[in-house]
């Protein structure tokens, strides 16, 4: 392990995806509180970056700059501080210690996986700097500790997530994908939009079918296919609680959107694009209806947690 570096050293920093569930089947709640998922992520470029430096040992700080920081925790309930302690704990918690950033960009609350993505920021970040001898599977099952989400953020691209959503397999996608996110101005939690489906879906099943539809749509490349057949669980709950999203993917949708869905538990809506030109068509029509907070175009598939390097 490498010795700590001066406080003036430099940061070492991640940059870390948005995420969007193509496909995110529910399964009935489980014993253990936890539900099964078979879901098809795709990281988008709509990213957040998490900086790292050393700090006295045991000593992690956070500071939380950018879109919404006011409501992202500085403090130990921030879930890229939990991902650095809980690798000091494994590797040196007598002699480990760091201060992190985070500068924001994925909404929060929005049903883009920000916070996980912070988490796999840290983890990434921290164990370069504390030059850990840690392998990609390693890093991901630390993730898994500290939510579903985790493991997907460190690895990106497209993927099958099952179990509680951290079992991946890579998914093969061919071309890139032109999406248009309609931010909200209200935060969703996932817990009780999980509570609500329990409440919409008393016989929810056990055993969840594989997005086989979803999967050949990205292997053939077939954006207008895709749009066809995503699929989100979860939006009922979401739109219960918040109704507001079902006028916003009614919108899109008569905008010329190739698919609408919501984006995880939400409250973000995401559209599909047949092209970059429809994509920015989109864009500028949604905003002028100013249904929602604001609205960012991206793409993907990208890449997963990385490390900047200047």
């Amino acid at each position: 392990m490498a010795t700590p570096l001066a406080p003036e050293a430099d940061w070492v920093r991640v940059r870390v995806s948005g995420k969007i569930n193509l496909a995110l089947r529910v399964g009935a709640v489980r014993p253990n509180g936890y539900h099964p998922l078979s879901t098809v992520f795709q990281s988008v470029s709509l990213f957040d970056e998490v900086g790292v430096r050393w700090d006295e040992p045991g000593r992690f700080s956070v500071t939380v700059t950018g879109d919404q920081a006011d409501q992202v925790p500085a403090d130990d309930r921030n879930l890229a501080v939990k991902a650095a302690r809980l690798l000091a704990r494994s590797y040196g918690p007598s002699r480990l210690g760091a201060e992190l950033s985070i500068r924001k960009t994925i909404p929060v609350a929005g049903g883009m996986a920000g916070g996980s993505a912070n988490a796999a920021g840290a983890l990434l970040a921290c164990s370069v700097l504390w030059d850990l001898d840690i392998t990609p599977d390693e890093l991901r099952a630390y993730g898994a500790q500290l939510g579903a989400d985790v493991p997907f953020q460190l690895m990106g691209g497209t993927a099958l997530g099952t179990g509680r959503g951290d079992e991946l397999v890579p998914v093969l996608s061919r071309g890139s994908y032109h999406w248009v996110l309609a931010l909200s101005e209200d935060e969703l939690s996932t817990p009780a939009v999980f509570r609500r489906f329990d409440e919409l879906n008393p016989d929810a099943p056990v055993d969840l079918p594989m997005p086989t539809d979803v999967m050949n749509a990205l292997v053939s490349g077939d954006a207008a296919a895709l749009g066809r057949v995503l699929a989100n669980d979860l939006e009922p709950a979401a739109a219960a609680m918040r109704p507001g999203l079902l006028q916003v993917l009614a919108a899109g949708r008569e905008l010329g959107a190739l698919g609408a869905i919501v984006s995880g538990a939400g409250p973000t809506c995401a559209f599909l694009a047949a092209n970059e030109a429809a994509a920015v068509d989109l864009s500028v029509q949604l905003s002028s209806q100013g249904l929602c907070r604001a609205i960012r175009r991206v793409t993907g598939p990208v890449p997963g947690a990385r490390l900047i390097t200047t």
